[in-house]
């Protein structure tokens, strides 16, 4: 008998290189299939439901590395909940309307764009979007990603724009939309209004100058020692923003703060400043070297005082603010009511011109030859030399500050008033407003992490009332009529009715591609002037209003009536935005958040913590990853990080991501290769006649399982991701198989215990998959195929379930005896961890080269000699040596280990050392125990032992 023969090498067709690169795509095609998606709803079907609601990304761009941690995060979410039980529907969705889209069209359009119709503009934006919608659907399906892609949603589909309007419609009907004039944030790049969710904070420098206002009226009504010095009193204002100074109509002044009347000993000038900030701008514009304090008084006194402008013709008016703060500046704040919030409704009070006299350019209107015409940031310089020639300027300096920018084209934003649409935040809802039923339902939300509540609290508590109209055309109109002959606005339910029916059969194109008359039902009239001539708004609606309102669209779909979804789970910016945004419509539309849990990714930086730039050249393409290495390297490299944080990613990462793949599909391969030609319907040991090792290997596998299982409950993959790293390469490789070894390769087949064996590796093996598949779904399903095959077997991983504790130990009749075995192994793996040290002494001075040449004696007493010796017989094959002798010490001793070599032969089979190689004339050169083998394996039915 040729030995070589008789001995269980593994035996697999599951590749030990992956290739994914050129595999997975065979994947994805299997499981489209067989309907991968359509088979896991089938699956589910009837079970309780759990529904992630899938934020709208842009259609304007290529896969990016953000889009790949949230997609993958939501992927492994939908997955384990799926596998958990859970009917866990994911509908993919896209923002296809709004400026990226528009701004990337008018760049290829470019002067062509002024001659066409805006429908055509609109068709061309329709293209554009359709285009990345599918790139981005087929590169998130590369990543792995199961959902319905064949139906996703999208902003810009015919029924998704009629019920954007219904719902515009709903908030409109309840008295919570309304048309006036405010200052918004306005982007002069865009030409458009823009809502707080779409400015963002960067440094940006700007002309800080110190301006004198001349006091025109009677100085007596602020203080009579100052009637000596009519016409030589000032006021001095700090601004950071010269090009307002046309529009500034008062001068704001604390009521409550303390302001001086200081005289400049050397000039004879009288400056009026806030006494807390009198010293440090003298100091810094070098006047009132010498001085003399006048008078002190309250701000109060300063209302109604009148000022003369700097270099107009007009006269600035004295008015009272909380606002005006004492921090920095001069106490007295120069109020420009068409170009800032606070000045805005400071001039209402005041009953100040609003009048804007920028237009949508950012050109300035109506002013003097110098900077009319101008663009405002460069009007800035201009301005600043009239105020020298006019002899007002004191002081100027470039600061570098935090300012406004628009998100879109990154380009800073201005303050404008004009006429625009808003929702009221203080609108009736239920027994409260808008907002206050908004702050009651953030407090019955779970947010991950807990910080987002009050982040997104005070965000709601504080922002002013919704501007919701744009003034581009991609995108759903403010589907509204007004009278032609009264101009009054047209509020009537019928024709909001027509308009729904009218977007619903031919989508919002309908309003450009119709005139009024067309819309407005038949014989509509103006309630105000009974009129039948209607005009169009042209303005349409924020997009964070179209995706706010996906709530409205999608979950009835999945539900089949509106109920919250279970969560939402987006990067830290959506509290401004998507989170915020589908938080105010649900509430308008349905009294209640859209989410009963929020949960929020960080952002992604490179290995050294900084923002990824192509500028840098730092970015990692996940498109580019996936072809070079394999999208399960992305997604291992999504598991790998705790998303609560910013996460870093680089190609050094990747690599090392990659690395421990292997070694966990090398894992695998053991696993199936030692699984060859075992039949878990005819070769399945029960737990209590398999080897303790094996039973002991099944009872922490069903722990491991237990915590896994939580983490995936509690989205903390990152945890799964080391402590699955830790077993495959601890517990499994460097533990469990070399312990294995010899009796998978040199036990018969038929013998108990290399079933026993089987078993475990069996049994862990399913349960491995089923707990990775939610994260390697790409390898899981591959080895899946690999596995023995049982008839109620499902023909994917991903229609199976998370493996509980019986599926991985089996029947288990004496837990208590478990629990024994457990504690017992777990002592042992300390004691066999003491051993291996002692081994290793060995090796290092050249006395052995393997530990199976090596003998161990151990010295124990009391309890460490009776546990030992209940297992003798297992310790050598524990330990991977030839022999073990345990033997009683005193009373009290500690357990010591003596290493030696082993005695005897070595057997050329299993390669152990026997004193009794030789005895079997048969076989003459193997172990006693190879030869009682091979007695068994020579009576073993032909074909059953592997080549």
């Amino acid at each position: 008998m040729d030995l070589k023969a008789t001995v269980n090498l593994p035996t697999t067709d599951f590749p030990m290189k992956a290739n994914l690169p050129q595999n997975e795509p065979k994947m994805l095609e299997h499981w489209a299939n067989i309907r991968i998606y359509d088979l896991v709803r089938k699956a589910r079907q009837g079970s309780p439901s759990w529904v992630l609601h899938d934020g709208p990304p842009y259609a304007n761009g290529a896969l990016h590395l953000g889009h790949a941690l949230n997609k993958c995060l939501k992927d492994f979410i939908v997955k384990s909940r799926t596998m958990a039980g859970f009917d866990s529907p994911y509908v993919p969705g896209w923002d296809c309307h709004g400026l990226p889209i528009e701004i990337k069209v008018d760049e290829a359009l470019g002067r062509k764009k002024l001659e066409m119709d805006p429908l055509e503009v609109r068709h061309a934006c329709r293209k554009y979007a359709e285009k990345y919608l599918k790139i981005q659907s087929d590169q998130f399906q590369r990543i792995g990603v199961f959902g319905d892609f064949d139906h996703p949603y999208s902003t810009m589909t015919k029924d998704y724009e009629a019920k954007v309007i219904e719902n515009f419609y709903a908030f409109f009907e309840k008295g919570l939309v309304y048309k006036g004039l405010k200052p918004v944030y306005w982007c002069i790049h865009d030409r458009t209004a823009l809502a707080e969710a779409e400015v963002e904070y960067a440094n940006h420098t700007s002309p800080s100058v110190f301006v004198k206002y001349a006091l025109k009226s009677d100085p007596a009504g602020i203080a009579p020692e100052l009637v000596a010095y009519a016409g030589k009193i000032s006021t001095i204002i700090w601004t950071t923003t010269p090009w307002t100074l046309p529009a500034s109509m008062a001068v704001a002044f604390h009521p409550r703060a303390e302001y001086q009347a200081i005289l400049d000993n050397a000039s004879g000038q009288v400056y009026i400043l806030a006494a807390e900030l009198a010293a440090g701008v003298m100091a810094k514009l070098g006047i009132g070297k010498e001085h003399t304090v006048l008078a002190t008084f309250a701000g109060a006194r300063l209302e109604r005082a009148i000022f003369a402008h700097p270099f107009l013709e007009r006269e600035i008016l004295g008015v009272l603010a909380d606002y005006v703060t004492m921090d920095q500046g001069t106490g007295a704040v120069h109020t420009a009511p068409a170009h800032g919030a606070d000045d805005f409704y400071t001039g209402v009070k005041y009953g100040l011109d609003p009048t804007t006299h920028v237009d949508a350019g950012g050109h300035i209107t109506e002013g003097l030859p110098e900077y009319d015409g101008k663009r405002v940031f460069a009007a800035n310089e201009i301005i600043v030399e009239l105020l020298k020639a006019r002899g007002v300027l004191l002081g100027r300096e470039d600061i570098e500050h935090s300012y406004p920018h628009c998100w879109r084209c990154h380009k800073p934003v201005i303050f404008r008033a004009t006429e625009q649409w808003f929702i009221s935040m203080e609108g009736k809802i239920g027994e409260g407003t808008l907002r206050t039923e908004a702050l009651k339902a953030i407090a019955g939300v779970r947010w991950d992490p807990a910080w987002g509540e009050e982040r997104i609290s005070n965000m709601v508590a504080t922002r002013p009332d919704w501007c919701i109209s744009r003034q581009r055309i991609w995108g759903v109109p403010i589907a509204v009529f007004f009278c032609e002959s009264c101009g009054k606005l047209h509020e009537d339910k019928a024709t909001n009715r027509a308009v729904i029916e009218l977007f619903g059969r031919e989508g919002a194109d309908a309003w450009y591609a119709r005139p009024a008359s067309e819309i407005v039902p038949a014989g509509t009239k103006c309630a105000h002037c009974g009129k039948s001539t209607f005009r169009k708004e042209m303005d349409i609606i924020d997009v964070w209003f179209e995706s706010g309102s996906s709530q409205a669209s999608v979950l009835p779909r999945i539900f089949g009536h509106w109920k919250p979804s279970d969560m939402y789970l987006e990067g830290g910016d959506q509290y401004r935005g998507w989170f915020h945004s589908s938080l105010l419509c649900s509430i308008g539309l349905n009294g209640e958040a859209p989410y009963r849990a929020v949960a929020t990714n960080g952002w992604t930086l490179d290995e050294n913590g900084r923002a990824m730039s192509k500028s840098l050249g730092n970015t990692v393409d996940p498109v580019d990853i996936a072809k070079r290495m394999g999208g399960e390297i992305v997604r291992f490299w999504v598991a790998s990080v705790d998303f609560r944080e910013d996460v870093r990613a680089s190609e050094n990462l990747m690599v090392r991501v990659a690395e421990n793949y292997r070694k966990i599909r090398n894992t695998f391969r053991y696993i199936l290769g030692n699984l060859h030609g075992f039949s878990p319907a005819q070769d399945l040991v029960a737990f209590e006649q398999m080897e303790p090792m094996d039973q002991y290997m099944l009872l922490r596998a069903a722990d491991l399982s237990a915590e896994v299982c939580a983490w995936y409950d509690q989205m903390l993959f990152h945890r799964i991701y080391q402590r699955l790293n830790e077993f495959f390469a601890v517990d499994l490789s460097a533990q469990y198989f070399d312990i294995l070894k010899d009796r998978l390769y040199t036990f018969p087949r038929s013998s108990r215990e290399r079933k026993s064996a089987q078993t475990a590796l069996w049994r862990i093996g399913e349960a491995l998959l089923r707990l990775i598949a939610p994260i390697l779904s790409f390898t899981a399903d591959e080895a899946w195929q690999f596995m023995p095959k049982m008839l109620s077997r499902p023909e994917s991983v991903h229609l199976s379930l998370l493996p509980n504790a019986n599926d991985i130990t089996g029947e288990i009749r004496d837990r208590d005896q478990a629990a024994t075995l457990r504690e017992d192994w777990d002592y042992l793996f300390t004691v066999r961890e003491l051993a291996l040290r002692a081994l290793e002494e060995l090796r290092t001075d050249k006395s052995i080269k393997a530990n199976l040449e090596a003998r161990v004696m151990i010295t124990a007493s009391d309890d460490d000699y009776k546990r030992l010796a209940q297992y003798a017989d297992k310790l050598a094959a524990f330990f991977v040596v030839s022999q073990v002798e345990v033997r009683v010490g005193a009373p009290g001793s500690p357990i010591a280990f003596e290493v030696g070599k082993a005695v005897g032969v070595k057997c050329e089979r299993c390669w152990n050392f026997s004193t009794h190689v030789g005895e079997d004339a048969k076989f003459p050169t193997v172990c006693e125990r190879c030869s009682a083998n091979l007695a068994v394996i020579a009576g073993e039915p032909a074909g059953s032992v592997d080549a």
